[in-house]
């Protein structure tokens, strides 16, 4: 039994499902893998559930009625893997975007170097991100620019969405209780584990943008991280 599964969410990822998932079974930890996936159209949860037979007892399948937001999915995830034994739990998605051969060093920063969060971070080391166009490079900086600014957390990459988290971390947050569903989410969680006290580690990474599928982003999920931030700094103070 793995004490580490990698969460990645998915709506019509047909094109990358098998890869990625191969990809990180490749890797010399032994990892699991839980997809949650939405209902695809394209049958990316079919494709998993061929190939859960060569996988058993690794690969796993959480499948929705409908796409209803990164956040509810990674929330579901969350609480399937704290149903098992699992110490380590991570975010990834299944793009490419996130490089599988850092999810040791991730592990690594949470089992031996005394995180109890780490994040492939984009922005800790200048910016290392490939294959976007320059207004989404600035948009998403500015973005972290700008949590750091109203929540005053140290991390500079808060949107990141590849991450690892102890057990405690997840067990500790009340998971019932986050609101935010897309870009915001990932904000929402770091925040809640800051404001609990937890260490956050960022551990750079080459983000590359996906070449296969479609992005998921959207200008209501901006909005949402925008204006998401100042209601979490809100309600930070008025809870003290």
């Amino acid at each position: 039994m793995s004490d580490a599964v990698v969460i990645i969410p998915t709506y019509n990822e047909i094109e990358n499902i098998e890869a990625i998932i191969r990809a990180v079974f490749s890797q010399e930890k032994d990892f699991h893998v839980l997809v949650v996936d939405d209902n695809s159209p394209d049958k990316t949860g079919e494709k998993v559930k061929i190939l859960q037979k060569e996988f058993k007892d690794q690969l796993f399948l959480l499948e929705r009625k409908a796409k209803s937001g990164l956040g509810t999915a990674y929330i579901a995830g969350f609480e399937w893997a704290l149903e098992k034994t699992y110490q380590f739990i991570f975010e990834m998605d299944a793009d490419f975007s996130h490089n599988p051969d850092d999810l040791v060093r991730l592990y690594d920063a949470c089992a031996n170097d005394n995180a109890d969060i780490a994040v492939g971070s984009r922005y800790v080391k200048g910016i290392t991100v490939v294959n976007w166009p320059l207004s989404r490079i600035l948009l998403s900086y500015g973005a972290s620019r700008y949590v750091r600014l109203i929540t005053r957390m140290k991390v500079k990459d808060s949107t990141a969405g590849f991450v690892c988290y102890k057990r405690k971390v997840l067990e500790t947050i009340n998971l019932k209780k986050i609101k935010f569903i897309g870009y915001a989410f990932q904000i929402e969680m770091k925040f809640k584990a800051h404001k609990k006290g937890f260490i956050i580690k960022e551990i750079p990474v080459i983000f590359k943008d996906r070449t296969k599928g479609n992005s998921k982003m959207s200008g209501s999920i901006i909005s949402e991280a925008i204006f998401g931030v100042i209601n979490l700094k809100l309600k930070s103070l008025f809870a003290k």
